[in-house]
């Protein structure tokens, strides 16, 4: 039996503290029992909107997880391609002006998928044009900046790339699932944050700057999905009936320090707290989402939160980093 209040406290508190709008929690396990509570608002600007289990989330990095991983795993598992060789099977242009000695022609679908590149975290894409096409030109033929492993936008937006390469179509083209989808979302959205660029708050249209000028949908963000909707991921990942027994060794195991093939697992000080099993695996999101799976105790969460909204550089946004940390402890503990 899952104590939903228990492990909904902490977010229940920062709402009613104001530290955030609003909060989503769901957390299903591996025999499909589900709970989800809900508090706060999905939009305190223009006008105050309280929100529903039916609002769909910005999921931001999220989407690197459900939807990228998923995707190379599923390719991989049909035979289209082999994680350990380089993108450059399904992305035969890549630094083409370089073919000898471009070190990003060696960068193989594993090294993306496990952050062990040496491509820089971010970069203001969206500042050099608004046209998909060209943006994606540039990301390929850039000579990226060399740096240590970190974890990296740019790694899936290759990815992202050789997906579309791949299968000839858009990401948006991929079957997801009820509740899950890139924008513009199926129903009501979640305000995440007036967005200077675009001179407007932003409801129902992806938040990350980089994602909308390469037209909402891109390999490390753009996926909009609701509790139910996640929870159905997690609980496929859970049950096995969302992934082959390849794909779920994949992302279990460990490629890169603490990183799996695109999730993060269980390390000191990570989101998922400290009670969680060794065999969790997570992923958080910038506008405040985050997802956790725990194979051993059979369970999964999902925090749904707008920490953006109004802005990002408000008080309370910072908040999340411990009220992550405490829902998963609340949760740990709610599940026994």
């Amino acid at each position: 039996m899952i104590d939903i209040d228990q492990a909904f406290a902490p977010a229940a508190a920062y709402v009613a503290e104001a530290r955030i709008p609003g909060a989503t929690l769901g957390i299903v396990t591996a025999t499909g029992e589900r709970a989800v509570r809900v508090a706060g608002h999905a939009a305190l600007v223009p006008e105050a909107e309280a929100l529903t289990e039916q609002h769909w989330f910005d999921l931001a990095s999220v989407s690197k997880v459900v939807a990228t991983t998923t995707m190379i795993l599923e390719l991989a598992d049909a035979g289209k391609l082999d994680l350990d060789r380089p993108l450059t099977d399904a992305i035969f242009d890549l630094r083409q002006y370089d073919v000898a000695n471009a070190p990003e022609r060696r960068l193989t679908f594993r090294d993306c998928l496990a952050h062990r590149t040496f491509l820089p975290a971010v970069e203001p894409i969206y500042t050099y044009g608004d046209d998909p096409d060209r943006l994606r030109a540039f990301v390929l033929q850039r000579e990226w900046r060399h740096g240590p492993p970190v974890y990296s936008d740019i790694n899936f937006l290759l990815l992202g790339i050789a997906i579309e390469r791949i299968t000839g179509q858009s990401l948006s083209a991929w079957p997801l699932g009820d509740g899950l989808s890139y924008g513009p979302p199926l129903g009501s959205a979640v305000a995440t944050e007036f967005c200077h660029w675009r001179g407007r708050m932003l409801k129902g249209e992806v938040h990350d700057e980089n994602c909308s000028a390469m037209g909402g949908a891109t390999g490390h963000a753009g996926l909009f999905g609701t509790v139910a909707g996640v929870l159905a991921f997690a609980q496929g990942l859970l049950d096995g009936s969302g992934a082959s027994p390849a794909m779920l060794d994949a992302i279990r195991t460990r490629q890169f320090e603490h990183r799996t093939c695109g999730w993060d697992s269980r390390n000191p000080g990570w989101p998922g707290g400290e009670t969680c099993s060794p065999a969790t695996i997570g992923h958080t999101g910038f506008t405040g989402t985050g997802l956790w799976i725990d194979f051993d105790r059979g369970v999964a969460w999902t925090l749904l939160t707008n920490r953006v909204h109004p802005t990002r550089h408000s008080a309370g946004a910072a908040s999340i980093f411990s009220l992550r940390s405490e829902t998963g402890e609340a949760v740990i503990a709610a599940v026994g």
